[in-house]
């Protein structure tokens, strides 16, 4: 088993070029999924796997307490592995063909309002070097949904400045352009004239967005900040930086943009995926007829 997971760990990390979060997601549900097989199946090789294993596999992972969303999730690595191992000649069959996933509720995902996002883009308020920084990245990410692994990973050469669009790096190593919008442009524009050459020290750096070392920006360290300007703005909600891209998506398509557009912007693989904020419009629809309809 250990060798078979090292060539799939392989092959997605380097011919199909997955985030290294992605892959070590994998690598930590096929590490359970290997131990479970060894100790409870006394299983050492993938060829003797079945079905009804994977089946008690999925009890087992219930009887842990895993939510059906997580063995979902477990059940989908398994089904990536298994098929990888039957394509490349390791395995005849695949035993998790026929195996049906947990049944999950689809969650909304939660957004800011408009006026929230304002406050929220508005509170790096000192004319500081690193508010500035702060008001450039929270505008960018806002104005583009990108991820925040896009928004730290993005470099110098992926902006186009003279057509207003950032070049994103997304899952997968798949570029998507983005367009910008005047105002984060504008504040994007002060930051790399004005602040960023104080903060590389004369170093030359790829990356955009650098901390107070001209270093590399860490996603925790942009997660704290972003916590931080939530309480300023006076957000009495949980703020990551998600949620940023949630808010994107679900005001463009509330203010009538294409759902294809979004899909492309966002990086979606799937229109399926983007069409979840679809139900966020509805269910807000549903609410406000409730709330104020006289036979709500």
């Amino acid at each position: 088993m250990d060798s078979s997971v090292d060539h799939f760990l392989n092959f997605i990390s380097v011919e199909k070029g997955l985030a290294a979060n992605t892959v070590a997601a994998y690598a930590c549900d096929l590490a359970i999924y290997s131990n479970y097989l060894k100790q409870s199946e006394n299983i050492e090789g993938p060829e003797h796997i079945d079905s009804l294993m994977i089946v008690r596999f999925l009890t087992h992972l219930r009887d842990r307490g895993l939510a059906p969303r997580s063995r979902a999730r477990a059940l989908s690595t398994m089904r990536h592995f298994h098929r990888f191992l039957v394509r490349e000649g390791h395995t005849t069959a695949d035993p998790t063909t026929r195996i049906d996933a947990p049944r999950t509720r689809a969650r909304l995902p939660h957004l800011l309002s408009t006026v929230e996002v304002e406050a929220l883009l508005e509170a790096p308020r000192a004319d500081t070097h690193v508010a500035r920084r702060d008001r450039a990245m929270l505008e960018v990410l806002y104005a583009t949904g990108m991820r925040v692994s896009e928004l730290i990973g993005l470099q110098h050469a992926d902006i186009k400045l003279d057509i207003g669009c950032l070049n994103v790096m997304g899952k997968g190593s798949k570029q998507r352009l983005i367009p910008l919008g005047e105002v984060a442009l504008e504040f994007l524009s002060d930051y790399l004239q004005n602040v960023r050459p104080l903060m590389t020290k004369g170093r030359i750096r790829q990356e955009v967005f650098l901390n107070t070392r001209g270093g590399k920006l860490s996603r925790q360290g942009f997660w704290k900040k972003l916590k931080g300007y939530a309480l300023v703005a006076g957000i009495n909600k949980t703020v990551y930086p998600h949620l940023l891209r949630h808010s994107f998506a679900t005001h463009l398509l509330e203010n009538g943009a294409d759902l294809r557009a979004v899909q492309a912007m966002l990086g979606h693989a799937d229109v399926s995926t983007t069409q979840i904020y679809t139900h966020v419009i509805q269910e807000r629809l549903k609410q406000v007829h409730q709330q104020y309809h006289p036979r709500g």
